[in-house]
């Protein structure tokens, strides 16, 4: 994989996927970049560059555990950015990572040229994703066999009364998939079958690849001061840049009426929401997601 270092000095690497226009790709969790693949194939129509962020995959554990917060990793897309040589990339997030990406676009917004925002995590800008928002994209899938305990699990986190673990989710009653929590077990993992269109032997293969690996630099992505909401929005409100946000009509961590909140605080943004589709919609239906992805950045 190749690598390059960051002002700190800390040793990144990244992923690169097929020919073409580049799109500068961040990862949630924070975990291993694996887990996004090449995107459901988007890289048949641009050079999928996708970060290892720091202490994560192949990237180096920085010396300062404090540059774990999500302000801090702004500074390492900006290393990328000129390690590569772009005057302008597009930059595309997923989840926890979409956090890093609005933050990127609010302190360098002339060095992007397209944003894409896939199942966002709405931290950076300070709005709530509520539990009735929830509920209503768990209830779609009442008619799943395994809906019954799932259900009683995310009621359990909503109230604020289950246990905290499985894997991949920011916090509990606050997002869920791959976000900012880690552990093993509990209610994250009973509402896993949530964040996919089909809870089959593939998105259990997924999920479990998934996990986050490093606990220390989950739990300082979002310590005090990783987060500006009033700031940002004024800067977003001025963002020039096309923007996409993307989000699956089952994504239980990114409801489809928060992402639509979400994209009215952009002057140009689309809003899409995959039908069957989960909180990894290049899973659900690659050839859906990269229609729309590559439509939009063509």
């Amino acid at each position: 994989m190749p690598t390059f270092s960051t002002p700190d000095g800390t040793r990144l690497a990244y992923r690169a996927h097929g020919d073409g226009p580049p799109v500068v790709c961040v990862p949630g969790g924070p975990a291993d970049s694996r887990y996004l693949g090449d995107l459901g194939g988007l890289a048949a129509h641009h050079r999928t560059i996708v970060l290892d962020l720091r202490g994560t995959g192949r990237s180096a554990i920085p010396d300062d555990v404090s540059s774990y917060r999500c302000d801090r990793l702004v500074d390492d897309i900006e290393a990328l950015r000129d390690h590569l040589g772009l005057a302008r990339m597009d930059l595309l997030g997923h989840s926890a990572g979409t956090n890093v990406a609005v933050r990127y676009a609010a302190e360098y917004p002339d060095r992007v040229g397209g944003l894409v925002l896939i199942g966002p995590s709405v931290r950076a800008v300070g709005l709530t994703v509520t539990g009735e928002m929830r509920r209503e994209a768990a209830l779609l899938r009442k008619d799943e066999p395994w809906f019954p305990p799932a259900f009683a699990a995310l009621e359990a986190l909503v109230a604020g009364t289950g246990t905290t673990g499985a894997g991949t989710g920011e916090e509990t009653g606050t997002e869920t998939g791959t976000g900012t929590a880690t552990g093993a077990g509990g209610g994250w993992e009973a509402i896993a079958p949530f964040l996919y269109g089909r809870w089959d032997t593939a998105a259990r293969r997924h999920h479990a690849d998934g996990r986050p690996d490093n606990e220390e630099a989950v739990a300082r992505f979002g310590a005090d001061g990783a987060f500006a909401p009033e700031a940002t929005r004024a800067a977003l409100a001025a963002f020039g840049a096309p923007v996409l946000l993307l989000t699956g009509e089952f994504d239980l961590n990114s409801p489809p009426r928060s992402t639509a909140e979400y994209a009215e605080l952009f002057p140009d943004a689309s809003f899409v929401v995959q039908p069957g589709a989960g909180h990894f919609p290049w899973l659900d239906d690659a050839d859906r997601f990269v229609a729309t992805v590559a439509d939009f950045l063509g």
